[in-house]
């Protein structure tokens, strides 16, 4: 068993409105390995894409507590979170969230000037290197807009792999996709995680679902079963 990456105990997220209180996760405890391919699943509303945020340091648990390689991640400010974030977390999202305006080489290198000392020859050389991991240097040039959705996806991939992230975190990454392009990235996928690339993908489709190593359903913000794929499974009673 490879080292932890992740490491989540009693980890609740409550969100407050107008004196309504929205319990988003209600007890998660969870370990996340170097090298896993992860799937987390669950209907929707579920709390899988927050606890996607609070894994991936865009949000803060309200309860319990989150280690990220062994550091407490809840006992850092929120520039060293922001470090953490841009150096060793890389982000895909269903809407791509690419920049209309800018080129995909552009795109691609964006993470990296948030980056200290890393000189533009650097940046350009980097991004070639992941466009063609992705199969879109022949693209570099082009405007997010002339661009196929499955496309702009697998350049999302490239600016969320050029910074040599620790582990890759995925929010319904074929959700905007029809099913040839769905499965293209789904093979880039599963080629990163054979290459050691950690992922962790929220998805709610079974295919995509099913192509990860490991799959984690919650139900109602609790974990309720973990299954890998040699057919191991364990069912959380709830409660427990």
């Amino acid at each position: 068993m490879n080292a932890p990456l992740i490491e989540v105990e009693h980890l609740k997220k409550i969100f407050y409105s107008s004196e309504v209180e929205t319990i988003a996760l209600a007890d998660i405890n969870l370990t996340l390995y170097e090298g896993e391919y992860v799937a987390i699943t669950g209907p929707s509303g579920c709390g899988k894409t927050t606890l996607l945020s609070i894994l991936g340091l865009l949000d803060t648990p309200t309860e319990g507590s989150y280690k990220l390689s062994g550091i407490n991640v809840g006992d850092l400010n929120n520039n060293k979170r922001a470090q953490i974030r841009n150096r060793h977390i890389g982000f895909i999202f269903q809407s791509f969230n690419l920049i209309s305006d800018l080129s995909v080489q552009e795109n691609v290198e964006l993470p990296l000037t948030y980056q200290k000392g890393v000189k533009n020859k650097d940046r350009s050389q980097r991004a070639m290197e992941v466009l063609e991991k992705v199969d879109m240097a022949h693209r570099r040039d082009h405007f997010t807009n002339q661009l196929s959705g499955g496309q702009q996806q697998r350049v999302a991939v490239a600016r969320a792999l050029v910074t040599s992230p620790d582990f890759l975190l995925a929010d319904e990454p074929t959700g905007n996709l029809d099913s040839k392009n769905a499965s293209r990235v789904l093979e880039l996928l599963k080629k990163l995680n054979q290459e050691g690339t950690t992922i962790c993908m929220v998805t709610h489709d079974p295919r995509s679902a099913s192509a990860a190593k490991r799959n984690i359903r919650i139900i109602d913000g609790m974990v309720v079963e973990d299954e890998t794929n040699d057919g191991l499974s364990t069912a959380m009673a709830e409660g427990d």
